[in-house]
């Protein structure tokens, strides 16, 4: 399928590996000119080489950014022309006991998990109205429909952002802008294992079998990998995808077991 965004402008954030490395492929794969940000200059090196490689490949731009601060947003959203596509990413807050949590460190998930995406949006949503397209996707996490015990930080921030987006969705879409927030599951990633090896100092176990357990668990089988979170992420980027906005897509492997 073509998805008819071929020479647009997209600001990957967030994009030097792991989800956001996937959703930057997918784009430049379909002609997207993409300017993607990240914090680690050596990773970031890696992947724009790995992107400019890529068949389709256009414009890529690396921008060495954290997309927490309004410097690192204002470096990103300088080195694109235009955004028609912003995808919202950032790595996500520590996993702990909410006991243990201070002030500053919900101020720091507010920050990288809400606010930042907010101020991005805020910065590009006008232009993508007045040009008649725009897509928002904001990456965020199952935890926003499945809460998890052990990532209180990521649980309250996402679900700021979700309940922001759901009403701005509805002002923009007449224009043909659209926000969709994108809900990974357990895919297979740097953060993904972090996690397993927080609980496994919590358990006194080995890492490998909280990630077998965990496995189990997710009725594929298996973890996701990030090119068919990016491929979820291009077409809701898509010009078919202009009907869709204000959506929570749950992509987990069917590990949520309700019907809603």
């Amino acid at each position: 399928m073509d998805l008819g965004i071929a020479g647009r402008w997209a600001l990957v954030c967030a994009a030097s590996k792991g989800l956001g490395l996937g959703c930057a492929r997918a784009l430049v794969r379909e002609g997207v000119n993409v300017v993607v940000a990240a914090r680690g200059e050596d990773a970031l090196d890696r992947a724009v080489l790995e992107l400019q490689a890529l068949p389709g490949a256009r414009t890529v731009i690396g921008v060495v950014a954290d997309i927490t601060t309004e410097a690192g947003r204002d470096a990103a959203l300088a080195a694109c022309p235009q955004v028609d596509i912003l995808v919202n990413n950032a790595g996500g807050p520590p996993a702990g006991d909410f006991r243990q949590f201070t002030r500053e460190d919900w101020i720091a998930a507010l920050d990288a998990n809400m606010l930042a995406p907010i101020a991005l949006i805020r910065a590009t949503v006008d232009g993508m109205i007045e040009r008649g397209f725009g897509r928002v996707v904001n990456i965020t996490s199952s935890s926003v429909k499945a809460p998890i015990d052990i990532l209180g930080l990521s649980n309250g921030a996402r679900s700021g952002l979700t309940g922001f987006v759901a009403g701005l969705a509805r002002k923009t879409v007449a224009h043909n802008v659209t926000l969709n927030n994108l809900l990974p599951g357990q895919f297979d990633t740097d953060r993904l294992r972090g996690n397993f090896a927080y609980l496994a100092q919590q358990q006194g176990i080995d890492a490998g079998q909280i990630a077998e357990r965990k496995r189990t668990h997710i009725p594929a089988g298996r973890f996701g990998t990030a090119d068919e979170f990016g491929a979820a992420c291009a077409f809701l980027c898509s010009a078919h995808a202009g009907y869709i906005t204000g959506q929570n897509l749950l992509i987990d492997g069917g590990a949520y077991p309700g019907t809603f």
